[in-house]
């Protein structure tokens, strides 16, 4: 049974105490999700839990400089990424964010959708092919959609993985990568968009073998 975390502020009073049984609840909470996390930036499964060990021993050493600016659980994580982008860049796995990527090409071919003059100007020509229903495929499907986020450029698949597969809300995902929510709407719809052609071309091969 997972224990429900206390509100922040006695959880910052009871880290600051170095009080192990918060400490425990925290790590059993949040360890999980920064791994998958840091996953993202790194080369190895080992690389990532050595970003979490790091960000755990930052957090210990800077809790008294924390100010509570922001959620507890932010903070954390807005380490863990500095953590891993480091790492990450270190290991060529990642590059500095502050080399913008262009995010501006269409997030779909122009070309199945009906052009202006044609009826219904802009709906789709065909619609994607229907997913099967068939449970036999559900573990495929998971590595199929696994190897799809692990194609993303990085800052797609780290805001992928922070809202779709951790399902953290767009504010605090927002904050915990310091983007604005316009950017982390694009990000999001690119990544999911790379991740549905992939599902779609997917079932498309298998209704027609």
């Amino acid at each position: 049974m997972v224990m429900e975390l206390p509100g922040d502020a006695e959880l910052v009073a009871r880290l600051r105490a170095r009080d192990e049984a918060a400490f425990a609840l925290v790590l059993d909470a949040w360890s999980p999700g920064m791994l998958r996390l840091a996953r993202s930036f790194v080369s190895t499964p080992d690389s990532a839990a050595e970003c979490v060990q790091d960000t755990w021993l930052a957090v210990i050493e800077g809790l008294d400089r924390f100010e509570g600016r922001s959620a507890l659980r932010t903070w954390v994580y807005r380490i863990l990424v500095n953590t891993a982008k480091r790492r990450g860049v270190r290991e060529g796995r990642s590059v500095p964010w502050s080399s913008v990527a262009d995010e501006s090409g269409p997030t779909v071919d122009p070309a199945r959708f009906r052009p202006p003059g044609e009826p219904y100007a802009g709906h789709w020509w065909e619609f994607p092919a229907p997913w099967p229903e068939d449970a036999v495929l559900a573990t495929e499907m998971q590595r199929l959609v696994a190897a799809a986020v692990a194609e993303l450029p990085e800052r797609q698949r780290v805001v992928v993985v922070l809202r779709d597969i951790q399902g953290y809300d767009p504010d605090e995902v927002s904050s915990i990568l310091v983007i604005t929510p316009g950017y982390q709407r694009v990000l999001l719809h690119r990544g999911r968009a790379h991740v549905r052609a992939r599902i779609e071309a997917y079932h498309a091969r298998a209704v027609t073998s």
